[in-house]
């Protein structure tokens, strides 16, 4: 995951240094720049959730855990799609609503996960503190992608 980060964070730089260089862009500028920080930040809080685990010495996952990654990858594929699909504008829309919908169910399974942390006495309160930071920032993860969405469709909008 860290090895992903650097490099998508070589890109976004690489990306901002042709911004500055180029006189004609396929888009506003500062469209191509909140896109390529919005897609930046999907990694960083990626790698962030990666991080916790090490941190926390998480050596088995959650039920929960595990379904956010599922929706996680579902989102992360959807605005790939997206991406890829934002040169030519078309089938653009379908991918954002996909993404959309799997950021609301990820809102209810973080909501549920955080929830069942609470309501057993038994737990220790440092692994619900752990299981806390870990749940947020794979929610954290979601809410970026929902957030490059939000970007690309503005792109959109402007653009057909």
């Amino acid at each position: 995951m860290k090895e992903a980060e650097h490099e998508g964070d070589a890109i976004t730089r690489d990306l901002i240094q042709l911004l500055n260089t180029q006189y004609i862009t396929p888009f506003d500028r500062e469209d191509i720049f909140a896109l390529a920080t919005s897609v930046d930040d999907v990694v960083d809080h990626m790698d962030e959730a990666s991080d916790l685990l090490e941190l926390y010495g998480i050596e088995s996952t959650t039920r929960q855990a595990i379904e956010q990654c599922r929706i996680l990858v579902g989102a992360a594929e959807h605005l790939a799609t997206a991406l890829a699909e934002l040169k030519g504008l078309h089938g653009v829309q379908k991918e954002l609503v996909g993404l959309k919908d799997l950021e609301d169910e990820g809102d209810r399974v973080v909501h549920d996960a955080i929830a069942d942390l609470f309501r057993d006495p038994r737990i220790d309160p440092l692994i619900v503190i752990r299981w806390k930071d870990i749940f947020e920032a794979l929610e954290d993860a979601l809410d970026a992608c929902e957030t490059a969405a939000n970007v690309i469709g503005n792109i959109v909008v402007k653009n057909v």
